[in-house]
């Protein structure tokens, strides 16, 4: 049955919770590329917050072309991830499959003052652990262990 939400007590107040869009990408080393933001102590995934109605997988694909000049389809997330309210709003965070590129790809960070990036490169797995925060290390660790889910849109696979 397809109603539409009409009653406006479930839009009067929705919860917050901050959307997180990150992109696993490995090279054919099977290192994992990471961004070297300089508001962090350590490196994370490319990626950042969806917008207000963006789809998740085209807010990932978005911040990672923004932060490394790699365009890349996205179809699949590897792992979910709640972060609870800490000095920050509560966070969902989605990992989506980059797949693998080949090793010598060019990536392009842009300029640190309008970016907040000091660059961006990829690291091999093992090393993970001493340049990310350890919840950022687990949580890349826990998607590459992982079996990818289909990203889907309204109950269909995105075009």
């Amino acid at each position: 049955m397809n109603r539409p939400m009409r009653d406006p007590r479930l839009l009067a107040k929705p919860p917050v919770c901050r959307l997180g869009c990150l992109v696993l990408v490995r090279n054919r080393r099977g290192e994992v590329l990471l961004v070297d933001p300089d508001y962090l102590d350590g490196m994370i995934l490319p990626g950042g917050s969806a917008k207000p109605n963006e789809p998740p997988h085209l807010a990932a694909a978005r911040h990672l072309h923004a932060e490394t000049g790699l365009h890349l389809r996205l179809n699949d997330v590897l792992a979910v991830d709640f972060t609870p309210a800490d000095r920050h709003l509560e966070r969902l965070n989605l990992v989506f499959d980059g797949g693998t590129v080949p090793d010598d790809v060019p990536l392009t960070v842009p300029a640190q003052q309008r970016s907040g990036l000091l660059g961006a490169r990829f690291v091999p797995v093992r090393d993970l652990p001493a340049r990310m925060a350890p919840a950022q290390a687990a949580r890349v660790t826990e998607a590459l262990a992982g079996r990818a889910l289909p990203v889907l849109l309204h109950g269909q696979r995105p075009t």
